[in-house]
């Protein structure tokens, strides 16, 4: 699997390729975790099943704007050797949360509500192509206006909804390589 990964190493998504770098709301919610800085080396036991403990990181953030009728968090991988960067989790959340505990983006979670990615439901850690480099883990935070109806399923559907209600955002990057 190394060779793979240096062969595929030029190859990357990027950043300017996700349909979430594309919405135009203002950056003021403030994104952190104490298992990583933003732009720092995520921790192993965050890493994906197979390389880590696939648990996910504590999170907690600032700035929500006053009315805000939903939190919507994905976590994308930039550095994937795809055309866009993967999701690899779609969560809904309560506007009156301002944090998640280490380990509490779990499909059992019964406050949190995961649309499915390419991975699966709930948490999907950093699990790159061995030897392929470091792979940006971007955590984005939507504030919407309106909340999202239990009838929006799939990707596509929450897409829209934060196109047409996000009121505001914030980012916070991990990094992660694997050998």
């Amino acid at each position: 699997m190394t060779t793979l990964g240096r062969l595929l190493r030029k190859a990357r998504a990027g950043n300017h390729r996700s349909v979430l770098a594309g919405i135009g709301v203002p950056e003021t919610i403030v994104v952190t975790s104490d298992a990583f800085d933003d732009g720092g080396s995520m921790p192993l036991k965050c890493a994906g099943r197979g390389v880590g403990d696939n648990q996910s990181p504590d999170l907690r953030w600032t700035g929500v704007p006053d009315g805000t009728a939903a939190l919507v968090l994905i976590i994308e991988d930039d550095d994937v050797p795809l055309p866009r960067p993967l999701m690899h989790t779609i969560a809904i959340l309560d506007p009156q949360r301002d944090h998640i505990d280490a380990g509490a983006l779990q499909p059992t979670s019964a406050d949190i509500r995961f649309l499915k990615t390419p991975l699966g439901r709930g948490y999907s850690g950093p699990r790159p192509i061995p030897g392929h480099g470091c792979h940006h883990y971007r955590f984005h935070l939507f504030a919407l206006s309106s909340p999202v109806p239990a009838t929006v399923e799939t990707k596509g559907q929450l897409l829209h909804a934060i196109r047409r209600y996000a009121t505001a955002r914030g980012t916070l990057t991990g990094v992660y390589e694997r050998p």
